[in-house]
């Protein structure tokens, strides 16, 4: 694996879902210890689970005591920090979400995602005003922040400005109806990869998984691929090199895991 292969990882969204009880982990492995597998089959997995509801300290502690030392948790904010028509008034709920115990991941904290609902608007005030809020830390432990944004009124240069202005990565998601942004604006770039297919054993065809090794390679090195949709200018990132986290995700969600080790393996030159 290459210096730069090394800071990409690949993974799904999860480690629980019925389907790979039979698909994914070896038969009769407990329950308890399907993370314990799933972390050394992927470098790293995002955690829906925290969109939803809030977990406990002990919970994440648990989770890192379970995983290999290099390996990523992803984790989505809290639905009430993004799911509202005011985004500055969001401290409070974010204050929360972000107290709750995601430090006890320590190294294995990898980016916070904030995904926005399809119904929100841009709106370049306010949306500023819920970036200042953002933290750069939580209990001394540096924070990353990503932004999925999913209603077209996000496709202004003022969007990717700003972004970039407080350090936060546009995730780059790769779906059939949300748009597609691939403006590099934080020190890492976060993709979602949503068009998989699960009739597909690696969830992606292997044309396209070539494509996204390439493209991945091309973000840690610190450049931007040349086939995807920009809003500002593509020079505007400034080069050098990034962590890439890409996650198989929603559609295909049966082989996502195999889409993952298949990016990987193709990253390592296998």
């Amino acid at each position: 694996m290459t210096e730069h292969a090394a800071r990409i990882r690949a993974g799904m969204g999860g480690w629980t879902f019925e389907p790979w009880d039979e698909s994914f982990y070896p038969e009769k492995l407990a329950k308890k210890r399907q993370l314990e597998f799933a972390s050394r089959a992927v470098p790293a997995i995002e955690v829906n689970g925290t969109y939803y509801g809030s977990q406990k300290p002990e919970t994440f502690a648990k989770w890192a005591s379970e995983t290999p030392d290099d390996f990523i948790f992803t984790l989505k904010g809290n639905r009430f920090v993004t799911n509202r028509r005011i985004l500055a008034e969001a401290g409070e709920s974010m204050e929360r979400f972000l107290s709750s115990g995601i430090s006890e991941l320590g190294a294995k904290l990898g980016p916070i995602l904030w995904q926005f609902m399809p119904t929100k608007k841009f709106d370049q005030e306010d949306f500023e005003a819920f970036l200042k809020l953002l933290p750069s830390k939580q209990d001394g432990i540096v924070l990353r922040h990503a932004l999925e944004v999913r209603n077209e009124s996000f496709c202004t240069p003022q969007f990717p400005a700003l972004a970039r202005k407080y350090g936060c990565a546009i995730v780059y998601a790769h779906h059939a109806e949300y748009p597609e942004i691939a403006d590099v604006t934080g020190d890492f770039v976060y993709a979602r990869l949503q068009r998989g297919s699960d009739d597909n054993p690696d969830c992606y065809p292997d044309s396209d998984l070539d494509a996204w090794a390439k493209r991945t390679q091309i973000w840690a090195d610190g450049g931007t691929p040349d086939d995807l949709p920009y809003i500002g200018q593509v020079g505007d990132a400034e080069k050098k090199p990034r962590d890439v986290f890409v996650f198989f995700i929603t559609e295909g969600k049966v082989r996502a895991p195999f889409g993952a080790q298949a990016l990987m393996r193709r990253l390592r030159g296998e």
